[in-house]
């Protein structure tokens, strides 16, 4: 009787996290679908009205000058259609960040965009209207992504056969095929996310009031949800450390020797860590768990994972840059030239780097920090805290401290230990940074940098969030926890690269 009534709430556990999974989806779907740059909306309907009085104006004296009638409804066609093109302002890329990205995929696949003998290099692509950059970097005469390549070019495999069977192109068709992109690399993985979270949930939580705090947690408090409408490299290395993490659940607590899920922890690890560089914590710590766990599996299956993203990481930034470090490294340190420091040619017109002469064109938070205490209070709970923004995860860090000291399973303690270990690593990473390297993010409605966390902090919950659940003030303690983040986390709208509302309501109450 026992075991049929626990199987039944299992079930019933199940369906509600499969209901808060459907319903996080759908309204992330719902920002893709409604995701524009409206700022630009009211000056592309004056031009777009312009349109039929220019045409009439020039067939008028094209008609003045006696041009034969089939040229000149040939000339009227092409004028249209470069008037409309460039009346066209509004797109789905928000930012400079992920346009960067988008930049470079164009590079990668249109033939009319490609740089002869510099696969990647963008020169072209930002001459076209709204396709203008600050993300990147210039060396050897040439402009390129500030971003690694690999993940670019994952997405130009996407982007070849629509455009060779199509025809169809991301300047031309920016919403039908910018949309569908953002679809397939950020809602199905997410989706994917979600089950995994909640497999990892049902498995170490113990209450079924904790479990669905924390998937309701995982759904819509987080701040990936909130860049699931941009192109961005946070939400995958946070779905790859999901699947990391899951692989090595399985083989360290349920005792998997299938080498699949070594082969799979070892190559979503190291896809988090490409995509996210301090995720390379991550997998220095799944390395050194599958290896005590089975040395012959482990050289057998992870490292062959390992090196097959490492291969990708390395040969595209290779073939992108003629050297192994990534873009974003080479900021002109002994020796080396500052590839962030250029002038450039855009329709003409000789432009200086956003970046150049050690940040002299950077405005706002983008000049970084000067004072290291300020920027940590900020960090942890100023207007870009990880605690004031999302103070859910208070319940996450005492979830490793009662991991740690609880008597039971000692992988448990293990894990908790270096989830909390890797969680400081990371911080101190970015606490640690020059000063032009402190400006929170940039624009953005969040410490960005730690978002690839989430799936590891939202497992460290599960013991307080079981806790809370005996005890109705406890509860409602963790309840509001959860609204303020989601507030967070919905502020944005649709746009992440935006302030975040308490840096908002800082300013508007005169306090910064």
């Amino acid at each position: 009787m026992n075991e049929h009534n626990d199987d039944s709430r299992r079930a019933l556990r199940r369906s509600v996290y499969f209901i808060l999974i459907a319903v996080s989806v759908g309204l992330m779907l719902g920002r893709i679908l409604a995701v524009d740059s409206v700022d630009k909306a009211a000056l592309e309907k004056s031009r777009l009205a312009k349109i039929e009085q220019t045409l009439k104006k020039k067939r008028a004296d094209l008609e003045a000058k006696g041009t034969p009638a089939d040229r000149l409804e040939e000339e009227l066609i092409v004028t249209e259609l470069k008037l409309r093109r460039e009346a066209l302002l509004r797109r789905p890329f928000l930012s400079a960040n992920d346009r960067s990205r988008w930049c470079a995929v164009r590079a990668l696949v249109e033939e009319d965009m490609r740089v002869p003998r510099a696969p990647y290099a963008i020169d072209r692509v930002i001459q076209e209207q709204n396709w203008d950059t600050i993300d990147m970097v210039k060396h050897d005469g040439h402009l390129y992504s500030s971003k690694p390549p690999l993940l670019p070019t994952l997405m130009a495999a996407v982007y070849w056969p629509i455009h060779r069977l199509t025809g169809a192109n991301l300047g031309d068709n920016p919403y039908e095929i910018g949309r569908f992109m953002l679809i397939l690399f950020n809602i199905i993985p997410l989706a994917i996310y979600f089950v995994l979270l909640a497999a990892l949930v049902e498995r170490f939580g113990a209450t079924d009031w904790g479990r669905i705090f924390v998937m309701t947690a995982c759904c819509f408090a987080t701040f990936l949800a909130t860049f699931a409408v941009v192109i961005n490299n946070h939400l995958p290395a946070a779905v790859c450390a999901a699947a990391a993490v899951y692989a090595a659940v399985r083989i360290c607590f349920d005792g998997e020797r299938r080498l699949r899920y070594y082969f799979l922890a070892g190559l979503f690890a190291a896809l988090a860590a490409a995509n996210e560089l301090p995720a390379a914590s991550l997998l220095a710590a799944l390395s050194l768990a599958v290896l005590l766990k089975s040395p012959r599996a482990a050289l057998l299956a992870f490292v062959p994972g390992v090196l097959l993203v490492a291969a990708g990481f390395f040969s595209t930034n290779w073939i992108a840059h003629g050297t192994f470090k990534p873009p974003y490294a080479h900021r002109g340190g002994e020796g080396e030239e500052n590839w962030y420091e250029y002038t450039y040619e855009r329709n003409g017109r000789i432009i200086e780097s956003y970046w150049m002469a050690h940040g002299r064109n950077t405005r706002g938070l983008d000049r970084g920090e000067q004072s290291p205490a300020v920027y940590a209070a900020n960090v942890l709970v100023g207007h870009h805290g990880i605690f004031s923004l999302t103070p859910v995860w208070l319940l996450s860090f005492a979830g490793m401290g009662v991991w740690m000291l609880r008597r039971g399973d000692p992988r448990l303690r293990w894990a908790a230990a270096g989830t909390a270990a890797i969680s400081l690593a990371c911080l101190a990473f970015y606490l640690g940074q020059p000063v032009i390297n402190r400006n929170y993010g940039g624009m953005t409605s969040g410490l960005r940098w730690m978002f690839w966390l989430a799936p590891l902090w939202l497992l460290a919950m599960l013991p307080v969030a079981d806790c809370f659940a005996k005890r109705r003030w406890t509860r409602g303690f963790a309840l509001i926890l959860l609204l303020f983040s989601a507030l967070s986390v919905a502020y944005p709208t649709w746009n992440p690269w935006t302030h975040p509302w308490l840096m908002d309501f800082s300013q508007y109450m005169g306090w910064r």
